[in-house]
């Protein structure tokens, strides 16, 4: 006798919890995501692929900021003069509390003035492929790490995986030469731009900004998933990693400028160590975001109909032979051999000899005809 599986009952207090959480509506779905969230969290190891993502991305900054400095020397141009330096002015006020006086003036400040003041085609040439080719361990590192938080890893192969991040590389560095411009200046620039009856656009500043960075994320979920799922999807993600990145970043600002200051027992390496934190966490938060966005795809799953133009021309093809084939095999008066069907494409093979449906019954109509005439014989023999 065969021993029954023990089913295991829920206790009564998740009894109680699963009731209680239907009563208010949605509440029981986000508690459901909210767990599944967790629990793709903690399989893959969130903590550690952020501390490889963070680490790759610092030592990625270098040819990243070399690379950035090439493209914004000609948008400096584009700017002017008066631009150019209110941009370094917020930089030099945002940096101070990073870096020490000393690298500030002698160093990054320098640098900066001098690739704004105008374009460096030195920089845009074989260097800035070698910074290219360098910096784009960063965002390889991202695709990768995001396509394991959606359960795919190793779906893409590692010279297209590369390939994507050269591509997206360079488009972040064009997207980032411009915008970053614009962000650092904020609304200011725009209320001289903008004539004095449009001055009301510049409320619309954040949200705007705001509303392209969640598209910017969403698009890089959708593109980093070998197997994806529609952009829509990628959303609720994109929008809790804004969120995350907003609250990491104020928080740490305020951490540091109540921490730093006086003699720092690090020395040089206290900007390091800030910024790999910095990093640490703005990885963290993209991974949780692709961890959600992983959640919602396994509660509320999504039909699967293939849509690309391969899929949809082989199908087509597929149908149109499987209509001329039996159209042939209907009204032809001749037996098929083994290379007239496979000119078709058929599946399966009409012996050599057998007859067709069009011939079978003109075969089976003489057959009826002779057995007439037989039968009329005989009765004639008989009343002789």
């Amino acid at each position: 006798m065969s021993e029954q599986p023990v089913v295991e009952e829920p206790s009564r207090f998740r009894t109680f919890a699963r009731t209680w959480a239907r009563r208010v509506p949605g509440l029981y779905a986000l508690i459901r995501l909210v767990l599944v969230t967790v629990r793709q969290c903690m399989r893959y190891r969130v903590t550690g692929l952020a501390s490889e993502a963070g680490f790759f991305a610092l030592l990625s900054f270098p040819p990243l900021v070399y690379g950035l400095l090439g493209v914004m020397g000609y948008v400096g141009q584009a700017l002017g003069g008066r631009t150019v330096d209110e941009i370094t002015g917020s930089i030099e006020a945002s940096m101070a509390s990073v870096l020490s006086g000393e690298a500030l003036q002698n160093v990054l400040m320098p640098t900066l003035q001098d690739a704004l003041d105008g374009g460096r085609p030195d920089v845009v040439s074989i260097g800035f492929l070698i910074s290219l080719w360098s910096g784009s361990r960063m965002v390889n590192v991202i695709i990768d790490t995001v396509s394991i938080m959606y359960g795919q890893g190793g779906e893409r192969g590692i010279v297209r995986t590369r390939m994507l991040s050269v591509a997206l590389y360079f488009c972040a560095l064009l997207v980032m030469g411009v915008v970053l411009p614009l962000i650092v200046l904020g609304p200011d620039l725009l209320g001289r731009l903008l004539p004095p009856g449009f001055l009301f656009l510049l409320s619309l500043y954040w949200p705007v900004v705001g509303g392209l960075t969640i598209v910017a994320f969403a698009t890089l979920y959708y593109i980093a998933t070998p197997i994806r799922t529609p952009w829509v999807r990628d959303l609720p993600g994109a929008a809790f990693t804004l969120v995350a990145w907003v609250v990491i970043s104020v928080f740490l600002r305020n951490w540091l400028s109540a921490s730093v200051g006086g003699i720092s027992i690090y020395g040089p390496l206290a900007a390091t160590i800030i910024v790999l934190i910095w990093l640490y966490f703005l990885a963290i938060s993209v991974l949780i975001g692709a961890a959600l966005n992983s959640a919602v795809a396994r509660l509320w799953p999504v039909a699967s109909a293939p849509k690309g133009v391969r899929a949809r021309t082989k199908g087509l093809i597929e149908e149109q032979v499987a209509k001329v084939r039996s159209r042939v095999l209907e009204t032809s008066d001749r037996p098929y051999d083994q290379e007239d069907l496979d000119s078709l494409g058929a599946s399966h093979v009409r012996p050599e000899g057998e007859r067709t449906p069009a011939r079978l019954t003109a075969a089976d109509g003489a057959h009826d005809e002779a057995a007439g005439t037989e039968t009329q014989d005989d009765a004639e023999r008989r009343s002789a």
